[in-house]
């Protein structure tokens, strides 16, 4: 069940100081972030908590007021400001791979896990969500659009674990066995 659900697209040969989730909304990078935290006793950094608490606003209202833009640069900033610390479980937006720098960055600073689901199950998860400014109109078409726009932006990361069919503790399971055979 392993290699249905967990692929490891790259192997390297360096330890991994902090785990780093990727992936479109709802497929459970906050969920499983927060486990692999308490797991590994790792400080769970939550990048739009951060990004919102700095800015004294949320997501949604940065996205309305200052443009995607503006925000696409603060997650940049705090993504590289965030990496400068080890030992730690980051949990970035859906967008944080859009930029070159951003994914090399995270590739050179940990172990990248991309999270992934089908649309059915994104729906499910993020419906009725008004805080996913990407979302405004009809949701499973927007998913379906982002998912488009996104299906190569992920492949980068070390790892790709599909969410939609199992738990969140099925997930850590998963993740933190290739975390630890990578860092031995």
């Amino acid at each position: 069940m392993l290699k249905e659900v967990c692929t490891l697209h790259q192997e390297s040969e360096f330890q991994h100081s902090n785990i780093i989730l990727v992936g479109m909304m709802g497929t459970g990078k906050t969920t499983v972030g927060t486990l692999l935290a308490q797991q590994l006793s790792y400080p769970l950094v939550d990048m739009d908590t951060i990004i919102a608490e700095r800015e004294g606003m949320s997501v949604q209202e940065i996205f309305r007021t200052k443009g995607e833009a503006y925000f696409r640069d603060l997650e940049s900033q705090v993504l590289e400001q965030m990496l400068q610390s080890t030992g730690q479980v980051i949990s970035t937006g859906g967008g944080c791979v859009l930029r070159e720098l951003n994914r090399a960055v995270m590739l050179d600073k940990g172990m990248v896990v991309a999270l992934t689901a089908d649309v059915d199950h994104i729906v499910g998860r993020v419906a009725g969500d008004t805080n996913r400014p990407l979302l405004a109109g009809d949701t499973r078409e927007r998913v379906q659009t982002i998912m488009e726009e996104r299906k190569d932006a992920y492949r980068f990361a070390h790892v790709t674990v599909d969410t939609s069919l199992l738990t969140p503790d099925e997930v850590v399971t998963h993740i933190l066995t290739r975390y630890r055979v990578q860092a031995s």
